[in-house]
Order: C-alpha cells, then structure tokens, then sequence
C-alpha cells in the first residue's frame, strides 16, 4: 500500500472531490468560454454585420468545443504534455458518443484518461509513443462504453428541468434561479454545469437571472465596503470574490439569494425571458455580459441545443424584450439585493466590513 501511496504522489494523482468536481469543471468552462462561447459572439457578430469571414471564424473555434473542454480539465489535473494534448482526441470521442449530454461525458472520461495517462508518462523509454497511445486508447474505448449512457442520463435530466420550467414556470424559475445562482458564487462552475445539462429556453432565461443577481446583488450590495473597483471586480467579474466572507458570516449570502428567487420567476412569467443562445451562457450572468449576450445570440439565431430542446426559433426581439432583459439582470437585482440588506444591517446580521474583499 505504502509503495502505491508513493507512485501516486510521485505522478501527482491525487484522489480528491475538489480536484475533480471543482477545478476540473471550472477547467472545463473555460474551455467551452474559448470555444463555443466566444466562437458563438464572433459567428453572430459576422452574421448581423454581413462578414463571411467572421461567421466561418466562429465556425472553427465552435467547433473545437469537446477537444477545448477535455485540455482543460487536463490543464486543472496537472497532466503532463504528451497526456495533455492526447485529450484533444479523447474529448472529440468522449462529445461525438454522448450526443446531447456529451459535455459530462467528457467530463467523466477526460478525468480517467487524463490520470491513466499521467500513471504511464516517463515509465518507459519508448515515452513518445507509450503515453498519447494508452491516453487515447483508455479514454475512446471509454467512449465507446459509457458515453452514450452518461450522455442520455445528462440530456433526459436537462429536458425534465426545460420542459418542467415551462409547465411550472413560477416555481421552477424560483428553484432554477436560486440554486444556479448559488452554484455561480460557490468555487464550481455554473456554466459548466448549465452546458453539461443544456439549460435553454426559460429554464436558461430563470438561471441568467439568479447569476446576475447574484453579481450585480454583491457588487450593489458591497459598494461602501470595496467602491467602484468591487463593483466592477464582481459585476462584470465574478460573485465567488465573496466566497471567504460568506464562509465567515453565511448571512451575507441571503439578500442575493432572496433577490434570486423574486427575479426568476419575473422573468419567466412576466417577461417570457429565454435564453437559447449557447447554454454556458445560462451560467454566466453578467461575467462580461455574456448571460446578456447568450440572450440576444438566442434572438437572433438559437443554438443547436435550444432548437432541439424547446425547438427554439429566430425572433425579433421588441422593445418589452429588452426592458425584460434590462430589469431581471441589472435593475431588479441591484434594486431588491440593497431593500434585502437593509434590514439584515439594522439587526446586526451584516456588520461593517463583513462584505470587504481581500486586496
């Protein structure tokens, strides 16, 4: 036991939820943010200003989505060159045989292949050949076996919450809004996690609006604390800036949370509010307006995810639709987190300083 325990550390495979579910996954979001996400704005950009050019660049990088997601989470893994450019190959696969709910696959397989890959690298002298061989052959023959039902068990859960959403809109988009808007500001990637489950349609729109509250709600929240730099470091940056001090006084995180779920439900009763553009961009909130931008791709022309989805089609969004999009992502959140907070301050729940970033 004690020589296993050795070769593990010496190959740095470290068995350990937050390396595999935290850092591989918010791995996996960048990923998918240089490939699919950005490809998607410079494909539609191309689209409304006429540029062929710019539609067939977003093309490319779309389309390096899987081999994107599976070098990520290798990179987080701390996997060595020759495993870390095998997963391109891996993730391809891992995608391609997962169909709908590739993107948890990819996740799943790209972690084994990626660690068999490291447990080989530099044990033998033939390396060059040794290490890409066993990583690409570990993590297709995976696959072939367990992609298609981890893909179909990821899709059929994505579709139980987007058609739930539009049958129950009220409270699914309070469930949806609050929990994804948790997931944002905890250290694991709700973008992922939104593109892993294909949220779209409404069940998208109700999560664009519980991360942006979530971000704008903080950084509204926070500005006698940490002023402009704060504002900006977490409304077009990141909620998870707060994660310390939510962990040293947890009751921080309730005018956020309580704004979440009053604009969930806003913007998928009132405003009809869908998010059919890539679905990482349901995740994202106001991280550089890409929950925005997700909204208005998805206006103009919907993903392949929401067209199969909630057969999702071009529109031409009115000026209700954008008062809609304003409202739930940056108005309502600032608005409601503030009027939240003020009483939790006059019982003492929220003392000076207890919202002050590190700087």
């Amino acid at each position: 036991m004690e020589k296993i325990r050795a070769f593990l550390k010496r190959k740095n495979i470290v068995f350990s939820s937050k390396r595999y579910f935290i850092d591989a996954l918010s791995a996996m979001a960048q990923g998918l943010f240089c490939s699919l996400l950005i490809g998607t704005i410079i494909k539609t950009l191309g689209q409304q200003l006429n540029l062929p050019f710019m539609v067939e660049m977003g093309g490319f990088a779309m389309a390096m989505a899987a081999p994107a997601m599976a070098i990520a989470i290798g990179y987080a893994l701390q996997a060595p060159p020759l495993v870390l450019f095998s997963l391109a190959a891996v993730g391809q696969a891992a995608n391609a045989m997962g169909g709908s709910g590739g993107p948890l696959a990819v996740l799943f397989i790209a972690i084994i292949a990626a660690e068999v890959g490291k447990a080989v690298s530099k044990e033998t002298k033939i390396d060059l050949l040794v290490t890409p061989f066993l990583t690409i052959f570990v993590g297709v023959c995976l696959s072939y076996v367990i992609a298609p039902p981890i893909g179909s068990v990821a899709n059929a859960f994505g579709v139980l919450i987007n058609k739930t959403t539009e049958l129950q809109p009220f409270w699914m988009g309070i469930t949806v809004s609050v929990l994804v808007g948790i997931a944002l500001t905890l250290p694991i990637s709700s973008a992922a996690i939104c593109h892993t489950l294909g949220l779209v349609g409404l069940a998208g729109g109700a999560a664009v609006a519980g991360c942006s509250a979530q971000m704008v709600g903080f950084a509204v929240m926070s500005f006698r604390e940490n002023r402009w730099g704060g504002l900006v470091s977490q409304g077009l940056g990141t909620s998870m800036l707060q994660m310390g001090n939510i962990v040293r006084n947890p009751r921080i995180w309730i005018p956020p949370t309580l704004a979440s779920a009053v604009t969930g439900p806003i913007a998928t009763c009132l405003f009809k509010l869908q998010m059919n553009g890539a679905p990482i961009n349901s995740g994202m909130g106001t991280c550089g307006l890409c929950g925005q931008i997700g909204v208005w791709t998805g206006w103009l022309n919907p993903s392949e995810t929401a067209v199969e989805m909630v057969g999702a089609s071009a529109i031409a969004p009115t000026a209700f639709d954008w008062i809609g999009l304003f409202l739930v992502s940056i108005v309502l959140p600032a608005v409601l987190t503030w009027l939240f907070a003020i009483p939790l301050r006059k019982w003492g729940w929220i003392k000076e300083n207890d919202l002050k970033l590190d700087t």
